[in-house]
């Protein structure tokens, strides 16, 4: 049975898939920084990491706590000092990377802290500082990654620590699946699941969605990140569409819609494209279908909560299971989005 960690109220390992995004501003400047966090949290983000580069990142963690309502992780690399004080200024969860935190002694300071205060750490093994035994031995595969992230665990166990989250990143989807499967069969602490470094762009999106998306669907993952070299917003939106299409959030508006082909005769693409700006922000479980002929369309449509399966002249509007109406093509658009608003109501 998978462990149960706390992040401020934000419970990982409970079957719910938590969705994490991190700060672009300094920690320290602490209007910019809550001014990002309220848009992640607007767009669906239910933890957020900041970084922790000096005492004045650490000590803006405070004020900014304060005034936002996701936990907060504070992101420490080289200094063990730092992790201390961005606990004692209210981080609800610290993030260390086996690569570069310390030997022995820093990590009984990690451990101390966090029992003092309550709060979990994440072991954040990533690709690109993997602790030297585990690079010595294995170089940077997915061995090394595991093996980085179970001995930090080990250690930090070995010193009372129980809430402990794991991470295992690589820029490569395939070493980054076997690490993450590899890690999900030798332990039961809760699993931050991501692609680290992913790059910009539609390549990034596709890159984070095969690596995070055939975890969750083998059962691997109870929190993630898109990691990309955009708006960290986008970042959320990007997970959220994840989640969506490995089926494990379900309060939002699924438009189904044709590719299409050269049988359609009407604004097929121009539809979808309407009805899924219309629909994106709505958080209500729907089903919409635009269809572009009578090959799949009037079946694809009968099986969602309203659907449109276009012609040259007619096209026909089918709304839970039942064909409703036939209407001219040049009208059906107007009737489309009359009884879509209606079902958005």
């Amino acid at each position: 049975m998978k462990r149960c960690v706390n992040v401020g109220g934000v419970l990982l390992g409970t079957g719910k898939i938590a969705v994490q995004s991190m700060t672009t501003e300094r920690t320290s400047d602490v209007e910019k920084s809550v001014a990002q966090i309220l848009r992640l949290a607007a767009a669906g983000c239910d933890i957020v990491r900041v970084a922790v580069l000096d005492e004045a990142d650490a000590r803006a963690i405070r004020a900014v706590r304060d005034r936002v309502n996701v936990p907060i992780v504070a992101d420490v690399h080289f200094s063990v000092r730092l992790a201390v004080l961005a606990a004692e200024n209210g981080a609800d969860k610290l993030r260390i990377n086996p690569g570069n935190i310390g030997g022995e002694r820093e990590v009984s300071l990690v451990a101390d802290c966090v029992k003092a205060h309550g709060i979990p750490v994440r072991v954040g093994s990533n690709s690109g500082s993997i602790a030297p035994d585990a690079l010595k031995r294995y170089g940077r595969g997915a061995e090394a990654l595991v093996e980085s992230a179970l001995a930090q665990a080990r250690l930090l166990e070995s010193k009372g620590v129980e809430q402990i989250v794991l991470s295992v990143k690589a820029s490569d989807v395939p070493v980054t699946v076997r690490a993450y499967t590899m890690l999900a069969e030798r332990t039961d602490y809760p699993l931050h699941v991501g692609v680290t470094e992913a790059g910009g762009g539609e390549f990034a999106l596709v890159k984070s969605t095969a690596g995070i998306g055939s975890l969750l669907l083998s059962g691997v993952g109870d929190t993630v990140r898109v990691s990309l070299s955009d708006d960290p917003v986008r970042e959320v939106e990007a997970a959220h569409m994840i989640l969506r299409a490995c089926g494990l959030e379900r309060d939002f508006v699924d438009v189904v819609s044709c590719p299409t082909c050269g049988r359609c005769m009407y604004d097929c693409i121009g539809l979808a494209a309407r009805v899924s700006e219309r629909v994106k922000h709505v958080k209500k479980s729907l089903r919409i279908a635009v269809m572009g002929c009578v090959v799949n369309g009037p079946g694809e449509a009968r099986g969602c909560d309203l659907g449109i399966a276009g012609g040259n002249e007619w096209c026909i509007i089918i709304q839970k299971g039942r064909e409703d109406e036939r209407v001219r093509t040049a009208d059906a658009e107007r009737e489309f989005f009359r009884r879509l608003e209606e079902l958005l109501a």
